[in-house]
């Protein structure tokens, strides 16, 4: 049986890609399993500097799989659970220290949105289309939609993209917020793992630093933001990767 969720960890770069192409990707509980397991295992492999998250097939993510749900004989604890199984990834790839680029094509919608949310840097196709739909099939948001989707977007948008059957082009995705580039479909791996290299070849930990001091902001009052980023800064810039780019710039 293939697995619903592949890893890969090579040169500092973890490679999570979504596996269930004729379902569209769509999450059912062994994928819900399998995705923990693989972002699990890639922000504890030593050499992870970098994580890229791309999907097989036609779209990256539909969300959940709406046909598995129809038979699930317990739906409310069913879906519960489900739900509460994939915000474990989601929850750690936001609080860690470690970017991550979406290489988002096709279709992204529903619980896919907000597996896009939790990456820090979305490449999308020119074809792509991002958008909410849970409405469609009388569901709400999930999968940190409603935790995430307003900061990226401002609350009028997220309201206007969840209350609408709505799914955003590539280009008006990018002008909206949800995604930073638009590239030829056939380019959008390729760019994502530019950028991950990007990362892994600069400074790589004060990459993942600026990420943490931003995503985890609205835990702390505008005095405490302060106090973490000169702390932050301070303990950087003894670091290796710091020392010698600092010599560097002043050697010039």
């Amino acid at each position: 049986m293939t697995a619903s969720v592949l890893l890969g960890i090579d040169a500092g770069i973890a490679r999570i890609t979504l596996n269930r192409p004729a379902s569209l990707n769509a999450f059912d509980a062994d994928m819900a399993h399998a995705w923990v397991a693989a972002v699990t295992d890639a922000l504890a492999h030593p050499e992870t500097r970098a994580i890229i998250i791309a999907a097989e097939g036609r779209a990256f993510c539909a969300g959940g799989d709406v046909r598995a749900m129809a038979e699930m004989p317990d739906r409310e604890d069913a879906l519960t659970s489900l739900a509460e199984v994939i915000n474990v990834g989601l929850a750690a790839l936001v609080e860690s220290s470690i970017p991550v680029v979406a290489a988002a094509h096709g279709t992204t919608a529903g619980g896919g949105l907000g597996v896009l949310l939790a990456s820090d840097y979305a490449v999308v196709g020119e074809s792509s289309r991002v958008g909410a739909l849970y409405a469609g099939v009388g569901l709400t948001p999930d999968l940190s939609v409603t935790a995430l989707l307003a900061r990226a977007v401002g609350e009028r948008r997220a309201l206007q993209l969840t209350l609408q059957d709505r799914l955003l082009p590539a280009k008006e995705a990018q002008e909206w917020g949800l995604v930073a580039e638009v590239v030829a479909d056939d380019a959008v791996l390729e760019r994502a793992e530019t950028i991950a290299r990007h990362w892994v070849d600069g400074a790589a930990y004060a990459y993942g630093q600026a990420k943490r001091l931003i995503r985890s902001q609205p835990s702390r009052s505008f005095r405490e933001q302060l106090a973490e980023e000169a702390r932050t800064i301070g303990a950087t810039s003894v670091t290796a990767e710091a020392e010698k780019r600092i010599q560097a710039f002043a050697a010039r």
